[in-house]
């Protein structure tokens, strides 16, 4: 999948830019505060709906403007070209494919880019809806029926919890907790599925870019315990009516990464966070080829002082070899690119602004 054209207009500092971009590694490079990051964030918006970055909605429109629209142009494998548009206003997001007013997913599904920027240990440290989210991702762009089902099952979570806080639920529940163990029981066995996959891609990255902790161990926990969902649910009821809220099911998933020589997440130095997550990024990316037949972009944020000139070096080899179109951002060149690469072009960013190619 290649990037071919990005337009943006009234996103954060970035306003009347249309970058059109090469098929292989693009770096930009500028001060910080210049409008860098913004550039994968457009490019994460198109691809997930949502910026990377912790922020409202309404906070990515340039100061003083009432929205945002990120335009982008995108080849598939096969020769075909989608264009995909995305525009925050009135408070809304509206959705465009091809000239189309589509849905957010179906947005979502025409393209695909991981980034991997400042926030991105998160996925290890922070809370496990972070981790959910990512996992999803994934298993929505290579299992079809993935994104129906979690919304079944969402839709009963939120009407199971206003019955549990409700005088009388009882009556109302059985029928809402049949929906969501069979919308549940097929969104965790595509979870299980998809983590089954990337097991053996996600290992092998982890004993190069962290060797020192030992063999790693990828977990998924599915969100309740031995036995089917719907009995889940009724076990749950007396907990869940005290708590106003459920307690199991596959809102509840997890995932973990641990090594023999640190066999929980809190052992891990930042610095190692941040690789665990790089490395379960890639193998999505890697994942997502092998599925769909297609690298997805990848996006590098300040990539040179993310990592030490070694994993940078194991990154750079990684991303080349993948032959995957490559947007990488800093305030100088990443070193294992200095010395001069094949399909390289970089550009200066100020003030929002994207200058004409260095190199």
């Amino acid at each position: 999948m290649r990037l071919k054209r990005l337009r943006i207009d009234r996103l954060r500092c970035i306003d009347g830019l249309d970058l059109v971009l090469g098929e292989g590694w693009s770096a930009f490079v500028g001060a910080n505060g210049a409008g860098k990051t913004s550039l994968l964030e457009a490019v994460h918006l198109l691809s997930h709906g949502r910026s990377f970055r912790p922020a409202t909605r309404d906070a990515l429109s340039t100061i003083g403007s009432t929205g945002f629209v990120v335009h982008g142009e995108f080849e598939r494998a096969d020769g075909s070209l989608r264009r995909l548009g995305l525009a925050r206003q009135g408070g809304r997001l509206e959705a465009r494919l091809d000239g189309i007013d589509v849905s957010l997913g179906e947005l979502v599904r025409a393209s695909a880019a991981i980034c991997f920027e400042p926030g991105s240990h998160a996925l290890i440290h922070g809370p496990a809806e972070e981790r959910r989210r990512a996992l999803d991702w994934g298993v929505f762009h290579v299992e079809p029926d993935f994104l129906d089902d979690w919304r079944r099952y969402q839709r009963g979570l939120r009407q199971r919890n206003a019955l549990l806080r409700s005088p009388d639920p009882i009556d109302g529940l059985a029928a809402w907790e049949h929906e969501m163990a069979v919308a549940g029981e097929r969104v965790s066995r595509a979870r299980e599925d998809y983590v089954a996959a990337l097991r053996p891609l996600l290992d092998a990255i982890l004993e190069e870019f962290v060797p020192e902790l030992g063999t790693p161990r990828f977990g998924f926990e599915r969100g309740w315990r031995e036995g089917g969902l719907a009995e889940a649910f009724v076990e749950a009821r007396p907990r869940d009516r005290e708590r106003g809220h459920s307690t199991r099911g596959p809102h509840r998933a997890d995932w973990t990464i641990a090594f023999a020589a640190a066999p929980r997440r809190e052992h891990l130095s930042r610095g190692q966070e941040k690789l665990c997550a790089l490395a379960f990024l890639f193998a999505q990316a890697a994942l997502h080829a092998q599925r769909l037949g297609e690298w997805p972009l990848l996006c590098f944020d300040d990539l040179a002082s993310e990592l030490d000139h070694e994993h940078q070096r194991r990154l750079v080899e990684r991303a080349r070899a993948s032959g995957a179109q490559v947007l990488v951002t800093g305030t100088e060149l990443p070193q294992p690119l200095r010395t001069g690469a094949d399909g390289l072009t970089v550009f200066h960013v100020e003030h929002g602004r994207v200058g004409d190619p260095l190199l």
